[in-house]
């Protein structure tokens, strides 16, 4: 369904080697995401080279941006359709990955995607809000990486990400254009929450154009106060260090 070597040499451009075992996977899950999607709303992006570049090289920056160790443990919050959990779990066989989403009809396919790519030893679903997963004693400060592509701003994507983040690892946001600008509006958060900007990585995919990841190193707790809810989160922003 989609051109693998177009995949292929995107990766490479990322610096990653895809095999040809795992360039059959993407284009396993394409057909699959393809078929589903026609029932289940689950992407707006249905072009096969569209995917190529917005949904598989695009999740596959993260791998870019930061060195996952063998073994590693991640939470993608907000996972939606599987991204950019299932990439990384078909490019790193070896990482752990618990793909998380409110959205229950979206989490039915990701556990089908699991099962149809064999990946259900390395990941799992969590059918749970953001900012609940945040307060379980069992998710908050256990990943090593906190990963999402979500549209929350990275404010709001802090509070949501950084507490389910252990001390020492690493939260890596994936952002367009507007990143700058959105880093500037969450700096007191992300020193609040116990983060701190390591790096932002720029990446040029194609005809999709720019695509900024923002790695927020975790260098202390965060206060046992947040995440807040939702709805606090939205109405009471974080715009000075509290």
């Amino acid at each position: 369904m989609i051109d693998t070597a177009l995949l292929a040499q995107e990766a490479d451009n990322l610096g990653l080697n895809l095999t040809e075992e795992q360039l059959d996977d993407f284009d396993r899950f394409a057909e699959m995401l393809d078929f589903w999607n026609g029932k289940i709303n689950l992407t707006a992006i249905k072009d096969p080279t569209e995917m190529v570049y917005k949904h598989f090289a695009d999740s596959l920056t993260v791998l870019a941006a930061v060195a996952m160790p063998q073994g590693a443990s991640f939470v993608d919050v907000g996972t939606g359709g599987g991204f950019p959990g299932l990439p990384l779990l078909i490019a790193r066989r070896d990482l752990h990955g618990v793909l998380l989403d409110s959205t229950q009809k979206k989490l039915l396919f990701v556990d089908r995607a699991l099962n149809g790519l064999n990946l259900t030893e390395q990941g799992r679903t969590l059918h749970m809000r953001a900012e609940d997963a945040g307060r379980t004693l069992n998710l908050r400060n256990r990943f090593d990486f906190s990963v999402s592509r979500a549209v929350a701003n990275l404010r709001e994507l802090s509070e949501y990400c950084l507490p389910l983040t252990k001390v020492g690892g690493t939260f890596v946001a994936l952002k367009g254009s507007k990143a700058g600008e959105e880093l500037t509006e969450a700096k007191a958060a992300i020193k609040l929450f116990g983060g701190e900007v390591a790096d932002i990585k720029r990446f040029v995919l194609g005809e999709m154009g720019e695509r900024n990841v923002i790695v927020i190193q975790k260098t202390s707790p965060t206060p046992p106060k947040y995440p807040r809810l939702s709805a606090k989160i939205a109405k009471e922003p974080i715009t000075s260090a509290q």
